[in-house]
């Protein structure tokens, strides 16, 4: 008799019936049903509870019985009382039907305040410096246990981090990412200043355009890439005399003091870089095109609970209007 066996074997010759009753043939709302009669013992309360007709739930209830070959709830009384199998089995589906209900069908969510996690950022230097204080500042704030780490890429190395899942957010000026897969969020839009050392007798405030490429010229070019404005005085048929070709934004503010060389760099560079040493502004012969810095991530996480915080937080603290300033964060507090 199964009742004389030692637990451990009954539970073997439990799951070695299991074995033979094809899980795909289990409809988990019977389940659900199961839980119901278990608890309230009434076919037309269990109706009530799972939100059923009355004849929908004698049917269901029949499958049931079809699906564990026992007749499970029989009458007795008033009421539907359980069978020795279904009295066995209503822990185990209680446990089952509350796990699906609590851990499965509960939308994910994400608390900043005791969440304890990395994300991973793609941004070149500048995004680091103009866009990291101010979220840095409201972390402390809002998710003191939440860490960010800051890489610089190729562009076309960004669409397979995001996809692969090894970054979870792109802010800056990706327009290889402008493409099916990808979602995109408008920061705002700038531009470019050109800036020389303070010193600098041989740049003029004001340059035509022949001085503007006779200049000896610093340009900076994060991870090989071609800006905006490389493609913007090629397309003029404009060809600077660079002197120099940096990787990294943050150099100019050791090259540029005591040099005569000029930059032409995104304006929230030059509002940071003048805020480090000496420099002058230099009206451009042309009109400058603009830039859209969006934040961008992989449709995978469009409803990442996680994910959506961590862009709204971008958003709400790099938000701006056109040609807005960056603002001063150190400055601010």
């Amino acid at each position: 008799m199964l009742g004389s066996l030692p637990t451990s074997e009954q539970s073997m010759t439990q799951i070695h019936k299991i074995h033979f009753m094809d899980i795909r043939s289990v409809d988990l709302n019977l389940l659900v049903l199961f839980d119901a009669m278990a608890r309230l013992r009434s076919v037309s309360r269990a109706a009530e509870a799972i939100g059923l007709s009355q004849p929908a739930t004698s049917a269901a209830l029949a499958r049931l019985r079809a699906t564990f070959d026992d007749d499970l709830f029989v009458r007795a009384g008033a009421q539907m009382e359980p069978t020795p199998r279904a009295q066995a089995l209503s822990p185990v589906v209680q446990r089952v039907v509350q796990a699906i209900q609590a851990e499965i069908l509960q939308p994910a969510g994400f608390d900043p305040a005791s969440a304890e996690r990395s994300f991973t950022l793609l941004t070149p230097d500048i995004g680091e410096v103009a866009f990291l204080p101010g979220v840095l500042r409201r972390l402390r704030q809002a998710a003191p246990l939440v860490r960010l780490r800051a890489l610089s890429m190729p562009r076309t190395a960004a669409a397979h981090a995001l996809e692969a899942g090894e970054a979870d957010l792109a802010v800056g000026f990706f327009p290889d990412l402008q493409k099916a897969g990808y979602f995109r969020q408008a920061l705002f839009r700038t531009s470019y200043t050109c800036i020389a050392c303070a010193h600098n007798a041989a740049a003029p405030s004001r340059m035509t355009a022949r001085q503007y490429l006779a200049a000896r010229h610093i340009v900076v070019r994060p991870d090989g890439r071609e800006h905006m404005l490389d493609r913007f005085l090629e397309d003029k048929g404009w060809h600077r005399h660079v002197t120099l070709e940096l990787s990294h934004f943050m150099s100019l503010l050791s090259l540029l003091p005591g040099s005569d060389l000029v930059a032409t760099v995104p304006d929230d560079i030059a509002t940071v870089v003048q805020r480090h040493i000496a420099v002058k502004t230099i009206e451009l012969p042309f009109k400058p095109p603009q830039l859209q810095v969006q934040q961008y991530w992989h449709r995978r996480m469009q409803n990442d609970a996680s994910n959506r915080w961590l862009r709204g937080l971008f958003y709400e603290v790099n938000r701006r209007d056109a040609n807005a300033r960056l603002p001063d964060w150190q400055a601010a507090g």
